[in-house]
């Protein structure tokens, strides 16, 4: 494929045509696979699914992913869908804050949330110069996660996880931190080295606003599920927060065996957690 298409390998040459014709049809594929998965364990026939929320930060096409994958997955024609593209890694806590709230404030609903990431958008050969792009070709992957969600469980279903709240912040001073641009060379990546540095700074805020009206200020208190942004975050957490090594040791692990997956992240470390408690 690379050698009818060199564009892709090199840095800033046209190749968008390209690398959409492919992902307009693998991304919602790749979903179908892990959505079917969840549909399986979940035990349900799929017809009670009432919503799809579909996540993916390639693949931009209507009709959209979310509609190929209602099809892929033959469900019920009148599943309400919601399309989320080029949201990026902190999406993963987007799709499931979303689904919440569908869940609570739509009686009996069970929402169908999936992820599907392929790197393909942004893959590139390496350049001396763009050394935060050959940062991003090393840590991030292709990977497709799903959850159903819904409130009030009837008996033949199996609740894995409960979310009780869910909150999202802004941190100052991470203006242009992480940019992704899409142009006609595919998706193109800057990350500053401060990313760690912004996180670390604004992290003990951001918990003690989610968890000071539960009365919950020992970190080490809580169980812990973060997006793999990549070693050095997970290791700046760690250090300014004073958390025990077993607190991240799940998400690490997911981040050496599959990589920096994007949004599709949190849903596999649940599921790494899942199987450890088991």
């Amino acid at each position: 494929m690379l050698k009818e298409n060199p564009s892709m390998s090199t840095l800033a040459e046209p190749s968008l045509n390209v690398r959409q014709d492919i992902l307009i049809e693998e991304v919602p594929k790749l979903g179908e696979k892990a959505a079917s998965k969840a549909i399986k364990e979940w035990g349900r026939p799929k017809s009670d699914i009432t919503h799809l929320i579909f996540c993916s930060i390639s693949g931009v096409d209507t009709p959209g992913a979310d509609y190929k994958l209602a099809k892929l997955l033959n469900l019920n024609p009148s599943v309400k869908l919601f399309m989320l593209y080029h949201q990026g890694c902190f999406a993963g806590g987007t799709v499931l804050r979303l689904a919440k709230d569908l869940a609570e404030n739509n009686a009996g609903a069970r929402v169908l949330v999936v992820c599907s990431e392929m790197t393909l958008v942004l893959f590139c050969g390496p350049c001396e110069t763009q050394l935060d792009n050959m940062v991003g070709q090393a840590i991030f992957a292709d990977g497709a996660s799903a959850a159903i969600v819904g409130a009030n469980p009837l008996p033949i279903e199996r609740p894995l996880f409960h979310m009780v709240s869910a909150s999202q912040a802004i941190l100052p001073n991470s203006k242009g931190a992480i940019t992704r641009h899409l142009r006609e060379e595919g998706l193109t990546f800057t990350l500053k080295g401060n990313v760690p540095q912004v996180i670390s700074d604004n992290i003990e805020k951001s918990l003690q606003e989610t968890f000071n009206p539960s009365g919950i200020s020992d970190w080490n208190s809580i169980f812990w599920v973060t997006h793999l942004g990549g070693p050095a975050i997970l290791n700046q957490i760690e250090t300014t927060l004073g958390l025990k090594e077993e607190k991240l040791r799940t998400s690490k692990h997911v981040l050496s065996e599959y990589g920096n997956m994007s949004s599709a992240c949190v849903l596999f470390v649940l599921d790494e957690m899942r199987r450890r408690s088991i």
